[in-house]
């Protein structure tokens, strides 16, 4: 019984292999209405350029009308959640990473520039007596609001919430909560002024 499981895995690993890196409008179509079938609940019309990597897609969600720039990658686990609403845009080589119990959740109309990272889970390094190696991980979720632009190299940690309309900088580190309308950058993320919501 593992030995045909095993190779259905393999054949699972071939098959995806080819479709992801199929070029062109066929590959779009191709990537598309594959994704429509294996994810938990996907709305379609999404593009799907090259080189995509989903794993456990039973456990994501994904609106529709949303661009996924080339090499992007989308991590669930047996026991995460990634929902991804509509009409929201990854650049090339974003990487959303739920493994183990985390939560990401991301509104409709957001803005990922290239190799941004969101990890809803973080090592624990608490006790010098074990290598972090073994020391497992500590599970945490985090949220996107609608209408929120983070810039390229931008790095977002586990249990942040990030209001409506936000702005994050190229290369800042997100590491707490982030209030609605305002502009933040910098290592960790903070405050760089309100956006005016008289315009």
């Amino acid at each position: 019984m593992k030995k045909i499981y095993l190779i259905c895995r393999e054949l699972k690993d071939w098959l995806e292999f080819f479709i992801r890196n199929i070029p062109g409008r066929v590959g779009y179509f191709i990537r598309d209405n594959y994704y429509k079938i294996r994810l938990k609940k996907s709305f379609g019309n999404n593009r799907f350029e090259s080189g995509l990597r989903i794993e456990f897609p039973q456990n994501i969600k994904i609106g529709s009308k949303s661009y996924f720039g080339m090499d992007c990658k989308i991590y669930a686990s047996e026991s995460s959640l990634i929902s991804i609403g509509s009409n929201v845009s990854f650049n090339s080589n974003v990487m959303i990473n739920a493994r183990g119990k985390g939560k990401i959740l991301i509104g409709n109309n957001v803005l990922i520039g290239p190799n941004v990272v969101l990890r809803s889970s973080n090592h624990s390094f608490e006790t010098i007596k074990l290598p972090i190696i073994e020391q497992g991980m500590k599970d945490g979720e985090i949220i996107v609001n609608d209408d929120v632009w983070i810039g390229s190299n931008a790095v977002i940690l586990p249990n942040c919430k990030i209001g409506k309309g936000v702005v994050v900088a190229a290369g800042a580190v997100v590491t707490s909560d982030i209030e609605s309308h305002t502009v933040v950058g910098g290592i960790p993320a903070k405050l760089i002024r309100k956006r005016d919501l008289k315009l």
